[in-house]
Parts: structure tokens; sequence; C-alpha cells
């Protein structure tokens, strides 16, 4: 199973020295993969509800500096050498898709194939109307369109697409990325439309667990919600042992409610042999990887929460 972490690309960590410093740490560390968030501007009035959090409201450390993802992946790359990159998620919608698929597929060569696209259609309206994107209303379809654009476009010799929102023929798209036959697609969100999409077009589901309107945050959550998408993989004429499992963990340890409402002890909540347990049942079931928010206040801080957690939880595995 691999292990990952988020790597501050917004709020008052951001520099370029700090977060170099995190990755750079975190690879001789051994961990398997950093995380890059994706916002391009902050609406300075947010009507739309954040999915993640029981109040609907963004927090307040999203509102600063935000580092665009793509741009901050390929600086990252250049300063480590075995780290894989999720894009964690990448708002589909924000960008246009023949533009997108140009530079996911350049941050995978300049990596050398260490790129894993996480992807979503988004949940925050004012900021895809700022950035003069297709109707938020029908955000699921862009998606849906874009990400089919894009293997498309890293695929085929000769790419030619007719869609609604995506059209085009006569043209050379190349270099194509370094994995073949693309970049892996994780498909972010929890609601039916999400697993829709990793149904009809994902390599991977990448959940958080703490959605409060479709939480994953117990075993038992989790199991059902797994069972569920591959259900709908098979349902779709796939595999469902060719789409991998993946986990996004924003709180743990004592960070964590250790129950839910109705009394079930919440994953990765307490102790680290218990949070090492977790990971030992999840593995079992079929989870291939698994991230920790472990960003604070300081730079040392954070590298401190990285270590601890190689010592105390994943050196019990």
């Amino acid at each position: 199973m691999l292990i990952g972490f988020d790597t501050p690309t917004r709020g008052p960590l951001v520099s370029p020295d700090n977060i170099a410093r995190i990755a750079v740490e975190g690879e001789a560390m051994g961990y398997d993969y950093c995380t890059v968030s994706d916002h391009v501007v902050i609406p300075t009035e947010i009507h739309a509800r954040y999915p993640y959090a029981e109040t609907g409201e963004f927090p307040q450390m999203g509102r600063g500096n935000w580092y665009e993802q793509l741009v901050c992946a390929s600086f990252l790359a250049a300063k480590t050498s075995r780290l894989r990159f999720v894009t964690s998620v990448i708002v589909v919608p924000h960008r246009p898709a023949v533009l997108a698929a140009k530079m996911l597929a350049t941050v995978d060569l300049l990596s050398k194939g260490r790129l894993i696209v996480g992807c979503g259609a988004g949940w925050l309206q004012e900021e895809i109307e700022a950035l003069g994107a297709p109707p938020f209303a029908e955000r699921g379809a862009v998606t849906d369109e874009y990400l089919a654009a894009f293997r498309e476009l890293w695929t085929a010799e000769a790419p030619r697409f007719e869609g609604r929102y995506v059209k085009f023929s006569d043209i050379v798209f190349a270099p194509k990325p370094a994995q073949k036959p693309h970049p892996p697609l994780w498909i972010g969100g929890e609601s039916p439309p999400a697993l829709r999409r990793v149904a009809k077009l994902g390599n991977g589901w990448y959940p958080i667990g703490t959605n409060p309107q479709h939480p994953l945050d117990t075993l038992a959550r989790l199991r059902a919600g797994m069972e569920r998408m591959r259900k709908l993989v098979a349902d779709a004429g796939r595999d469902p042992a060719s789409v991998a499992m993946a986990y996004r963990v924003h709180r743990y340890g004592s960070a964590a409610e250790p129950r839910t409402a109705e009394g079930e002890r919440r994953l990765f909540s307490g102790s680290p042999s218990e949070i090492a347990e977790d990971l030992r049942t999840i593995r079992e079931l079929g989870v291939a990887a698994i991230d920790f928010g472990f960003s604070a206040a300081t730079v040392e801080a954070t590298l401190d929460n990285m270590k601890r957690f190689r010592q105390e939880v994943t050196a019990l595995l």
C-alpha cells in the first residue's frame, strides 16, 4: 500500500523553499507520494457549500495564498527523483481540455512517469464562473467529456474528438505522456455521480472519508462504499480488479473524533497502534494508496508529524 502526504501549496507555509524541503524530506523518509491541491482563485464571497465540513463553510486557511497546481507539481518533480505526485484533485472544468491534457502530459514527462491524476468536477461555483469555464450546473458532463478527450489526446496517433464541450481534429499532440497508456485517472468524490464516473472512466476511486453527506469514515461505511463501486464497475462491463482504491484522510489520531453519532469508531482515530491496525485492515480490503494531512503551523512541525507517523505507525505494518 502506497502512503502519501499533503504538500502545503496554500496558506502561510507557501514558499519555494518550504514546499521543496517538505517534498525532499518526505521522499527521504520513505513516503511514496505527495499531493498537490487545485484552486486558481478564491472568491471573496463564497455561497457554494463546501462538501467536507458539517457547516458547509470553506476553511479560513484556504483563503490565502495558493500556488497553481500543475506548475507546483513540475517544480517539486525537479527537486525529487522517486516521489510520485497526485493532483488532489484537479478540478477538471478549470482548464480547457486540450490545454489541461498537454499540461498533465508535460508534468508526467518531466517527472519521468511519476504523475497520478486525481480528478473531480469541483464544488466552488464562484471560482468556476470566474475562470470562464462552462456552466457550473453542467460540470459533471463537462468533466466526463474532458476526461474522455484527455484519453484520446494521450493515446491516439491522430486524435479526433467531437463532443458538446470539446472538438478537435487534424492536430498533432506530441509527445505523449511517459506512462502508457496514460497517467492513472483517480476519480475523486463520494456522491453517486462520482461513483458512476469511476465506473465509466476511472483507473481508481479516490474519496475523502469525511464528507458528511456521503461518509466513509468507519470500516463498515468504507467497505460498503467499495462494494458499491465495484458493482458499478462490473455493471459497466469492466473488471473491478482493474480499478484501484485510494483514500484521503484529513484528520487522524487525537485530531479525529473517535466516534460517529451512531457510536461507531472512526477510522484512523486513537493511538498509533490503532491507526496501524486500521491500515492493515483496509489494505486487506484492497485499498492500494492512502494519504494523510500532516500540515502544521511551521515546516518543522509538519516534518515532525511526518517523521512521527513513520516511526510510530508505519513501522508497525
